[in-house]
Order: structure tokens, then C-alpha cells, then sequence
């Protein structure tokens, strides 16, 4: 099954996967996985655990290179060489509980020698937070430390968005102001890709949903996003 919207084409395309396959010694994580992700808009990954969500967000990271088939990002064969284009937010925070949330930044900052980046305080605030809060990342909310995350990975203003689980242990309103911080991106022609087990929290920003299963497609539909 391809996973392609109808109206895509090569000059729109952020993102070309053909026939991707991923094994693990004998375990197949992902089998001939095909799928085109357009430019400026968001896919919604779903699927039980071990359906392959992450090992897929992965490979178009660059983390993980397929055992077969082909992929392009912004037309290149090679996603690790399209990193500085690419913010990828994992499932675990990789900030410091003991830095304030600006001293996180700064430090990440500072791992971007001569790179464009945004002020870290002005990455804060695109997510919300003040960037003059003096209280250290331990005694943030699960939503301040999620939008935290966010603002790290838009610090090096990336193209495509890839985010695992960001509504993860998230309240309702918390969740709902960091979809509505996402729609903002899209609507900025960042192409966003979202693995989640809540399908209805990313409903208002999902173009296509992309549901797996056993590693492969099982179903690729067209979302109602209402952001």
C-alpha cells in the first residue's frame, strides 16, 4: 500500500519513502513501507506499541538507516545529511532537570557553532513559556517541560517536524495549547509528523493519518483539521 496523497508532487514532496524495510536481527520493525509526506502539512502516525511509529520517525530523522528500499528528504538520498534541516523530539526529554529552561536552551545552543538559530528566549516564548522563569526543569509541569522539548527542537528552525508522543503524560488543556502551538508551525509550511496514541488530540492539525500495524500500512486517510 502506498501511502501518497492524491494531489502531491516531486516539487512539493519534503519526504519520499519507498519499500522501506527495517529489521532488527529476525524482527521485522517496518515492512515495505511506502509513503510521500507534502510540504506544510501534518501527519498523524497511530498503531499499537511495536507497529513501528518510532523506528519510522527514526529513519526519516537520520537516526536509523533502513535494511531495504529508498528515501529521500528535501530530494536527498542521505536524511543524516538533511539533520541541520530536520528537529526531531524524542520521547524522552533530553533536558536538564537542574538548568532553568533558558539555560537548557543556551546550552543546546551552544552545539550550533555558527548555525542560524533563534535566541533561545525567543524559542521560549514561541511556545509559550517565559523565558525569564528562574525555576529549574524539575518542578516544571509535564506540559512546560513537553513545550520545552518543543522549543529546543525549533531552536535550529527546522523544516520538518518530527515529534514522538508530544502529548505523553500532557492534561487536556496542556494538550490542547501545544496542538494549537503546532498549527501555528504547519501554517508556517513546516511539515509536521506526529506519532501518538491519542488520535483525537491531534485531530484539529492532522491533513493525513497514518495508522500501522505489524510494520506496515494499514491505513493512510485524509484527516479534518480544524487549525
Amino acid at each position: 500500500m502506498t501511502a501518497q496523497a492524491p494531489e502531491a508532487a516531486s516539487s512539493t514532496l519534503c519526504a519520499h519513502l519507498e519499500n522501506i524495510s527495517k529489521l532488527f536481527g529476525s524482527f521485522a520493525a517496518l515492512r515495505q513501507v511506502s509513503v510521500d509526506l507534502e510540504r506544510g502539512k501534518c501527519y498523524v502516525l497511530i498503531g499499537e506499541n511495536g507497529a513501528g511509529k518510532s523506528t519510522l520517525l527514526r529513519i526519516l530523522a537520520g537516526l536509523l538507516r533502513p535494511t531495504s528500499g529508498k528515501i529521500t528528504i528535501f530530494g536527498e538520498d542521505e536524511p543524516h545529511e538533511m539533520r541541520e534541516r530536520i528537529g526531531y523530539m524524542s520521547h524522552a526529554p533530553m533536558l536538564y532537570d537542574e538548568f532553568t529552561g533558558q539555560e537548557n536552551l543556551k546550552y543546546f545552543a551552544s552545539l550550533y557553532p555558527g548555525r542560524e538559530c533563534l535566541d533561545p528566549a525567543e524559542a521560549l516564548r514561541q511556545v509559550g513559556l517565559d523565558p525569564e522563569l528562574e525555576r529549574p526543569l524539575g518542578q516544571y509541569s509535564q506540559g512546560m517541560r513537553q513545550r520545552t522539548s518543543l522549543a529546543r527542537v525549533l531552536m535550529p528552525i527546522p523544516e520538518l517536524l518530527l515529534l514522538d508522543e508530544p502529548f505523553s503524560n500532557m492534561d487536556i488543556e496542556s494538550t490542547r495549547q501545544m496542538v494549537e502551538l503546532l498549527a501555528g508551525f504547519r501554517h508556517k509550511n513546516r511539515t509536521i509528523v506526529i506519532t501518538t496514541h491519542q488520535r483525537d488530540h491531534a485531530a484539529p492539525i492532522a491533513d493525513w493519518v497514518l495508522r500501522l500495524k505489524a510494520g506496515r500500512v494499514a491505513e493512510f486517510a485524509p484527516g479534518s483539521p480544524t487549525l
